[in-house]
């Protein structure tokens, strides 16, 4: 199952000290259903900011953000936050897995927060860190684990509900080279598998270019980019 992503006109500014910085200044953008895009720009210049308004973490100062349709300014935040659990996954750069969980549990999360029965919340967690090749680490910690093990519990997290629509933030930014390479080789195939439509940004332009389009975000625009 997969979503398209169409946003208009999208604007964001942070205030820093006494001056305002205009960091999305008009982004339009068209994803298709169950296409693989990969956003590149330097640091600073607001490709987490445009993964957190597509993904309903933040809101947008002027513009329209609609994902499968549903424009997200028509939610209400107790919808938003239903619609958020069962139509995205998020990998970030630092995993943000929960300490005292261990990979079994922190992946089993978006299935309890759903009310899911827990026999099959576990069920289906295990299914998903055996496909990764984690099945001896169900019952260990997050500093237990390599980085690259961590990112694939993030991974597996992030796919649990069976969303429609993945974003990962630099998912290997945090990685040695081989990690990370390992890492993306499995985010593609997972994606490839399940049908997901899935948006990366990513500093590497090695990874950049495996993906299906590739897009850089400069002067709080996007454009396509050059292969």
């Amino acid at each position: 199952m997969s979503v398209s992503i169409r946003a208009r006109g999208v604007r964001k500014a942070y205030q820093d000290g006494e001056r305002l910085v205009q960091v999305l200044d008009g982004v339009d953008l068209e994803v298709q259903a169950g296409e693989l895009v990969a956003i590149v720009g330097p640091s600073g210049c607001g490709k987490s900011t445009l993964l957190h308004l597509l993904g309903a973490l933040d809101i947008p100062d002027a513009g329209t953000v609609e994902i499968g349709g549903q424009s997200l300014a028509e939610l209400g935040p107790r919808r938003l936050a239903a619609f958020r659990n069962r139509t995205i996954g998020f990998v970030f750069q630092f995993q943000e897995l929960l300490g005292d969980f261990s990979a079994l549990e922190n992946v089993m999360l978006p299935g309890r927060i759903a009310g899911k029965r827990s026999a099959w919340v576990e069920k289906r967690a295990r299914a998903l860190l055996e496909e990764v090749g984690l099945q001896d680490r169900l019952g260990h910690f997050p500093n237990q684990l390599s980085g690259g093990e961590r990112q694939r519990v993030a991974l597996c997290r992030a796919l649990f509900m069976e969303p429609p629509l993945l974003l990962a933030d630099e998912p290997t930014g945090n990685l040695d080279p081989e990690s990370g390479a390992q890492v993306f080789d499995l985010m593609l195939d997972l994606q490839a598998r399940h049908g997901t439509t899935a948006l990366v940004v990513t500093h590497n332009p090695e990874l950049a270019k495996r993906c299906g389009r590739l897009l850089a975000l400069e002067g709080g625009r996007l454009h396509a980019e050059r292969r």
